[in-house]
């Protein structure tokens, strides 16, 4: 829910989203599942009463526990990816980001498995600014989460996995 509006989405997830989410999820438990837990969908995280969300994977910092609570999140978690698919991309690259933004989310991974790209906003004076855009080649770090180093090459299935 954002803003009080309702978004329903539908289809389920493809094979080449669950697959990115799975391999994200694996990269960052290998660095950083000792500063923090790492969640993924369905996972309702309140911002507020109007502006519930579920990212496709989210990481809290161990510092900012508190707002797991009574088996949800309520507040900004540190990082909110998002895999974008032709029925939520532009919801995702508008809407969520402007609320993740608006709430204090610290960093922002939009991940594009067609063009295989991570782009990478972080928060500076409340505003999100594009830090990178890397593609499979590249090595993912972040200068809030240090514990974060992901090799973008083990996110990405095989370019023939789209098709299934």
């Amino acid at each position: 829910m954002i803003g009080g509006i309702r978004y329903d989405l539908s289809p389920s997830p493809k094979f080449v989203h669950q697959k990115i989410i799975a391999n994200l999820y694996l990269s960052l438990h290998n660095t950083c599942h000792q500063n923090g837990e790492i969640l993924f969908a369905p996972m309702d995280v309140h911002f507020d009463e109007d502006n519930l969300a579920q990212p496709d994977l989210l990481f809290i910092a161990n510092e900012h526990r508190g707002i797991l609570r009574d088996g949800f999140v309520y507040g900004a978690p540190d990082l909110c990816a998002e895999v974008l698919s032709s029925s939520t991309g532009r919801k995702d690259k508008t809407v969520k980001k402007d609320m993740f933004q608006r709430f204090g989310v610290k960093e922002y991974w939009l991940i594009d498995p067609t063009y295989r790209t991570v782009d990478q906003f972080v928060l500076v004076d409340g505003q999100y600014q594009l830090a990178a855009t890397l593609s499979e080649s590249d090595v993912l770090t972040s200068p809030v989460l240090t514990c974060i180093s992901i090799d973008l090459s083990a996110i990405f299935p095989p370019e023939n996995a789209a098709e299934a």
